[in-house]
């Protein structure tokens, strides 16, 4: 497993805008994106424009060529003010780490500049979330294109991306289980067929996906035929996981800080007393607070991990996203019921917040599919039975 460790920091640093384009677009703008179940459109452009979306794109195509731990703190930060603008920006960010591997020059360098959007399209109707199991097939059509059919079951910023890092079956029966392809958005043959109106991240654009005899190049695919699994494990899953976890500690930090205002702001009118001031409620935040700061120091340890090489690393990332899953969704519930009925209104923030934190145990790998996985690993076991290789 590989991971880019930052470098030493450019003269004009993309993370430093970010500040700005929170407070002026994506803060405003989260509410009504929830709300009218909206792709954050306006959101997305800003942070293109301050460079932001070529974060990790190499600096030899124009990118800030900056590491995983910039970019999962672009995330914390993101999901602590809008779920659904994070969520696309992750993704983005997982689909980048392949086309930054195996990806043409242009496309690379499209991304850097902030001139396109991509994402992943894995999740398939026949395997659902057991993304290492594609049913979309790939085919060598007559004149040297290759046709790809499938139902993709969930796709993020489905209709709105510039591209698809796409999954199929091997174009070679015993190649392997998976291969990858660089999709197009324009690409005949490819819609988008249905609707997402969600619990949550509502405007993540998360939506189904047909390839209906679509036609790419040969060279649209990216790494060997077969070699896709290898791919998604090595360079796409370590990404998701860790920016997942980056991601669910934005949500739980936020809202413990919405929580902890509420109950500093708020008092009892026939007492004079503020809810701080009940030692059962600064108790049940404080343990808040606490689940909130070790998965922080967690997230940490598998950064560190995995700048570093150490033989832990994949465990680690793993690991990671299924604490943050748990803990997320623990701490929410927790911050909803320590503001009481003031947490149900919508201008306290909390409500979407929770509903948000739901996504994060069952995104494929779900946590008990990430529980088994560490299990393997802890017991010496291989990740995926070979029939899934």
């Amino acid at each position: 497993m590989t991971t880019s460790v930052d470098n030493a920091q450019t003269a004009t640093d993309p993370t430093d805008t970010l500040g700005t384009v929170i407070d002026d677009v994506i803060r405003p703008q989260a509410p009504i994106v929830d709300r009218n179940g909206a792709f954050p459109r306006p959101g997305v452009d800003a942070l293109a424009a301050a460079g932001l979306l070529g974060l990790a794109s190499s600096t030899e195509v124009g990118g800030a060529g900056h590491g995983m731990r910039a970019v999962a703190e672009v995330i914390e930060r993101l999901a602590a003010e809008c779920g659904s603008t994070a969520m696309v920006v992750l993704m983005h960010y997982a689909a980048t780490a392949v086309i930054e591997a195996h990806g043409p020059r242009d496309v690379r360098a499209a991304i850097a500049a902030g001139d396109h959007l991509t994402t992943l399209a894995f999740s398939e109707y026949g395997s659902r979330s057991h993304f290492w199991s594609p049913t979309g097939t790939a085919t060598v059509a007559d004149d040297d294109t290759v046709r790809l059919d499938a139902r993709k079951s969930w796709v993020t910023a489905a209709g709105e991306a510039s591209s698809y890092v796409w999954s199929s079956l091997p174009l070679t029966r015993d190649a392997g289980p998976m291969t990858l392809w660089l999709v197009p958005s324009d690409s005949a043959g490819l819609s988008v067929t249905g609707d997402f109106d969600g619990l949550g991240l509502r405007g993540n654009g998360s939506r189904p996906m047909t390839a209906d005899g679509l036609r790419v190049p040969s060279t649209a695919r990216m790494a060997a035929d077969g070699a896709g699994l290898d791919t998604a494990l090595g360079a796409v899953l370590p990404w998701f996981l860790v920016l997942n976890a980056a991601f669910c500690l934005g949500l739980a930090d936020s809202a413990v800080a919405e929580a902890g205002r509420h109950l500093t702001g708020t008092t009892l009118a026939h007492t004079g007393a503020a809810l701080r001031d009940a030692p059962v409620t600064r108790r049940d935040l404080a343990r808040l607070m606490i689940r909130t700061d070790a998965l922080r120091a967690f997230l940490g340890d598998t950064l560190t991990a995995l700048e570093t090489g150490r033989d832990d690393a994949m465990l680690r990332v793993l690991q990671v996203k299924a604490l943050a899953g748990e803990t997320v969704a623990d701490v929410t519930d927790g911050a909803m019921q320590l503001c009481g009925g003031s947490a149900f209104r919508k201008e306290l923030g909390l409500e979407r917040r929770f509903r948000d934190a739901r996504a994060a145990r069952v995104m494929a790998p779900t946590t008990d599919a990430l529980h088994d996985f560490v299990g393997r690993l802890a017991t010496g076991l291989p990740l995926l039975d070979e029939a899934n290789r």
